[in-house]
């Protein structure tokens, strides 16, 4: 495996090669977070454990979750999930326009609750300590239940953890997102470390 990390790749031994392997089922290639995060397979397992668990309990949808990443992501410069999951937002929402209104923080022709949880992705991952009390309003008034803005609010923070440390760690987009993303996303994305080079990409 050829690293496009600033961390080596680890040896394969059974929880790695696992790892591995279960990015290689579900996406066909191995990505590059993956790798850094195949050095701490139990602390990996933990996350995925979490941030699940976190979702399920604010019961976000598929596209809740999509609008949450794009805007943390793009709040605070990460390429990698801002390609990904505006990706995944423009297939949940049908249309492109949705995640480049997110990315671009503009949040033109949104859906309120769209709106809403956008603008408190951002808040969390920018600025936690400067939220208010008519923040936390904006979510009651689309739907949230004090406990399901705990909870979304924890899937937010880890979400911003993970970000951090593929960052920190040097993870660059994966070629294979070139594909995958819509074209709008990808002009819109011009933060965070490139996507890496199309003739190495993972395996």
């Amino acid at each position: 495996m050829a690293s496009e990390n600033f961390v080596r790749d680890p040896e394969p031994y059974p929880a790695v090669a696992a790892l591995l392997d279960a990015d290689r089922a579900e996406h066909g290639f191995v990505m590059n977070l993956t790798r850094v995060w195949a050095h701490q397979p139990d602390v990996h397992r933990a996350y995925v454990t979490l941030v699940t668990s976190a979702a399920d309990a604010a019961g976000l949808s598929m596209r809740d979750r999509g609008v949450l990443v794009t805007a943390l992501s793009s709040a605070m410069g990460d390429g990698y999930c801002s390609i990904a999951w505006g990706g995944r937002l423009a297939d949940e929402a049908g249309d492109p326009a949705v995640p480049v209104a997110v990315l671009t923080g503009t949040d033109e022709g949104l859906e309120e609750r769209d709106r809403a949880l956008a603008a408190w992705a951002r808040a969390v991952a920018r600025d936690p300590a400067g939220t208010t009390p008519e923040d936390v309003e904006r979510l009651r008034a689309v739907g949230l239940s004090d406990a399901d803005i705990v909870a979304a609010t924890v899937y937010v923070a880890t979400r911003v953890a993970f970000s951090s440390v593929n960052g920190a760690l040097g993870a660059r987009p994966d070629a294979h997102l070139r594909d995958a993303a819509p074209p709008e996303v990808l002009d819109t994305v011009t933060w965070g470390r490139p996507i890496e080079d199309p003739d190495t990409p993972g395996d």
